[in-house]
């Protein structure tokens, strides 16, 4: 086994976006339990070296720390670069929602919201592949959402989402035979600081559609193991998907109206 200068074994690395809390922590604390070494990729310096530590103690893992806005192009080159050097599994979890009508949202929030939701996740999906491929091996997650699955669910999150499930549905088709496993992650209401931080009410949805943070991690590492492109946590959000397929969509966006609070985020 090839060790490095401190005689510490080589061990595989996994790139994590927005991992300080919620479904980015969960795959966090996931991979260093599985004896990766990690690279987390935010905006808080403080909670990226207080989960650094954490993972230090719980696994031994050590964390390289890189503070970048994903919003920004010199965020996204400073974590491209880190990708094309290598890792075994990119984790692209940063991402945000806002609240409010699309036409009363701040344009510049507006863009934000895409340049994190959707520029970020193909740049540095294209960032990270070329190694993966040189190596044919390599795990590439994009968290998408059941809100790119349904129509209604809000504007542009929900279209974010769609491009990140239609992009990694295409990519998966060219990389078959290259040891490279690529998945849409679409979970659907879990217990994080999501919807507080977008100013979303929340008190409306009913308990049997929360997900919990590990749930949702333990579903992706199955699909992940199954081959699965599209991994959908949670039986009841497979069978509302599987409708929303069947049901037509004037119907789909009425439900979800109801049920998904389609007023009310952007």
């Amino acid at each position: 086994m090839s060790t490095s200068h401190s005689d510490r074994p080589v061990r595989p690395v996994a790139l994590v976006t927005g991992p300080t809390s919620g479904l980015g922590a969960g795959f966090a604390k996931k991979y260093a339990s599985l004896g990766y070494d990690l690279v987390l990729v935010a905006r808080d310096e403080v909670r990226l070296h207080d989960l650094a530590s954490e993972l230090k103690t719980m696994f031994g893992t050590e964390s390289e720390i890189l503070v970048a806005d994903l919003a920004s192009e010199a965020g996204r080159d400073t974590v491209a670069l880190r990708l094309e050097k290598g890792v075994e599994v990119l984790v692209n979890n940063a991402g945000f929602g806002t609240s409010g009508e699309f036409w009363t949202a701040d344009p510049a929030l507006l863009q934000s919201q895409l340049d994190v939701n959707v520029t970020a996740v193909m740049r540095l999906t294209r960032a990270a592949l070329p190694s993966m491929i040189a190596s044919a091996h390599g795990t590439i997650v994009n968290v998408a959402s059941v809100a790119g699955l349904l129509s209604g669910r809000g504007s542009t999150y929900s279209a974010s989402k769609a491009y990140v499930i239609s992009f990694t549905e295409g990519l998966s088709g060219g990389l078959a035979g290259t040891g490279v496993r690529v998945q849409a992650l679409c979970p659907g209401f879990i217990r994080t600081e999501f919807h507080e931080r977008a100013g979303i009410e929340m008190s409306t949805i009913p308990k049997p559609m929360w997900l919990s943070v590990d749930q949702v991690v333990a579903a992706s590492m199955k699909d992940l193991g199954d081959d699965k492109v599209i991994s959908i946590p949670g039986v009841q959000y497979k069978v509302l998907t599987t409708a929303g397929r069947l049901v037509p969509k004037g119907l789909v966006r009425r439900l979800t109206n109801i049920v998904g609070r389609g007023r009310g985020r952007t």
